[in-house]
C-alpha cells in the first residue's frame, strides 16, 4: 500500500478520544474569544454612556489638562501623563538590567550559577505587587528623601513608584530575553569564535541581533505590564490628578485612579462610575496598540534559521 493510501486510511479511522479532545480545544479557543468580546462590549457601552454626559466629549477628554468629575472637567492628560511617566521610569530600570541578566544567563553563566540566579528571579516575580507598593513607600521614598532632600522629593511621588515597578518587571524581561538568546543556533556562535571574536563580541554583535525579535517582544511585554500595573502606583505614586512632568511630585495614574474611585462610595451609573470605563477602555486600546506594533516589529526582525 502506498504512503498516500495509508494516510487516507488513517484519516478515516474513527478515534472517539481524539474527537473529544479536538472539541474541547475548540471550545477553549471559542470561549477565550467570547470573553474578550464581552469585555470589549462592556467597556464600550459603559464608556459610550460616559461620553453622553455634559463636558465629556472626546475632544475635551483627550486634550483637557484637568480631571475633576465633580465640576465636569474630564481631561485625561494628567492621568495619562502620570501613567507614561511611571512606565518610562520602570522601563529605564528594567530594560537594561533585565537584558543584561538575560545575556549573562544565556552566554556566561554556568549551570551552577544559573541554578542560583533563576530561583531568585522567580521569587522576585512571585512577590505580590502590594508588597512592592509598601516597599516603595517605606523604603525607597525615605531613601530618596534622605539622598535628594525632603523639599525636592514628596512622600508620594512618581519616581519611587516607577523605580519599584521596574524592579517588578526585571524578572519578566530577563526570562524572555534569555529564552530568545538561547534559541539562537549554536552554529552562529561557533562561526564567530572561528573568526577570532571574543565572547563579548559574539554576544553583542551576533547573538543579540539574531535574537532581536524576541528581545523586542520582551521589552514591549514589559512596557504593557508597567502600564497596567495597579497596586504599586496606587500606594506610592499619589492620589489626585496632577498634570506635572516632575517625577518627584505625586501624580495619579489611570490604574491608580480606577482603584481609588472604585473603592470609594460612588453611586452606580454616576458620572464618576462611568468615567472608570472610559479610562479602562483607553488602557485597553493602549495595550492593544503596543501588542500590534510589537508583532509588526517582530515580523520585521525575525530571521528563520534552517
Amino acid at each position: 500500500m502506498s504512503l498516500p493510501a495509508i494516510h487516507v486510511q488513517l484519516r478515516k479511522k474513527h478515534r472517539p478520544l481524539e474527537s473529544v479532545i479536538h472539541g474541547f480545544l475548540f471550545f477553549c479557543a471559542g470561549f477565550s474569544i467570547l470573553i474578550t468580546t464581552g469585555i470589549i462590549l462592556t467597556l464600550g457601552f459603559d464608556a459610550l454612556r460616559f461620553f453622553t454626559n455634559d463636558g465629556a466629549d472626546l475632544w475635551s477628554f483627550f486634550t483637557g489638562t484637568v480631571w475633576e468629575p465633580q465640576i465636569e472637567r474630564f481631561g485625561i492628560l494628567p492621568l495619562l501623563n502620570a501613567t507614561l511617566m511611571t512606565s518610562l521610569i520602570a522601563m529605564l530600570v528594567a530594560g537594561p538590567v533585565g537584558l543584561a541578566i538575560g545575556i549573562y544567563l544565556a552566554e556566561y553563566a554556568n549551570r551552577k550559577t544559573s541554578g542560583i540566579l533563576k530561583p531568585i528571579l522567580e521569587i522576585l516575580a512571585g512577590i505580590p505587587t502590594v508588597v512592592y507598593g509598601y516597599f516603595a513607600v517605606t523604603a525607597v521614598t525615605p531613601w530618596l528623601q534622605a539622598t535628594l532632600g525632603v523639599d525636592l522629593v514628596e512622600f508620594y511621588n512618581v519616581f519611587s513608584a516607577g523605580l519599584v515597578m521596574g524592579i517588578l518587571i526585571i524578572p519578566l524581561i530577563a526570562s524572555m530575553a534569555e529564552d530568545a538568546l538561547a534559541a539562537v543556533p549554536r552554529s552562529l556562535r561557533q562561526a564567530g569564535y572561528a573568526m577570532g571574536a571574543t565572547k563579548l563580541e559574539v554576544s553583542l554583535q551576533i547573538t543579540l541581533p539574531a535574537a532581536a525579535s524576541g528581545i523586542v517582544a520582551a521589552l514591549v511585554l514589559g512596557l504593557s505590564r508597567a502600564i497596567g500595573e495597579t497596586m504599586i502606583v496606587a500606594l506610592a505614586a499619589g492620589a489626585g490628578s496632577k498634570f506635572t512632568f516632575n517625577p518627584f511630585q505625586g501624580a495619579e495614574t489611570m490604574t491608580g485612579h480606577i482603584v481609588r474611585i472604585s473603592g470609594g462610595d460612588i453611586s452606580y451609573q454616576s458620572v464618576d462610575y462611568d468615567s472608570l470605563f472610559a479610562i479602562a477602555l483607553l488602557l485597553f486600546f493602549i495595550t492593544l496598540t503596543l501588542n500590534f506594533f510589537s508583532r509588526k516589529i517582530i515580523e520585521h526582525f525575525r530571521e528563520v534559521y534552517e
